[in-house]
């Protein structure tokens, strides 16, 4: 009987360790959608926004944003606004005349 409550322990010990891994998933999920979500909403913002800067669009539009903000905010705790990623510099263009501009060549270039 030895055998059978070490097997019989050995996978209760692996389900349990698949529930906390699936657990673990889920969390990480659901963060995910929350970002997305915030994401969407800071989007929606910044279009608003604009469009009342530069386009003589309605203020309410910007007012209804930030509503939307906070209600995701109060259900989901803070807004992660410091960016999206890492910042790339944009590529330079050709100098006139179709060559590359300094610094913008490659090895078959030579």
């Amino acid at each position: 009987m030895g055998l059978m409550d070490k097997l019989k322990g050995q996978a209760e010990q692996a389900a349990s360790k698949a529930q906390q891994g699936a657990a673990q998933a889920q969390a990480r999920f659901d963060a995910m959608q929350a970002k997305r979500a915030a994401d969407g909403l800071l989007h929606d913002l910044g279009g608003a926004y604009y469009a009342e800067q530069r386009q003589g669009g309605p203020h309410d539009a910007v007012e209804r944003a930030l509503a939307a903000l906070d209600a995701h905010a109060s259900k989901g705790g803070p807004i992660d606004v410091s960016g999206a990623g890492p910042q790339t510099a944009p590529a330079q263009p050709p100098a006139p005349g179709g060559e590359p501009a300094a610094g913008d060549f490659k090895l078959d270039d030579m």
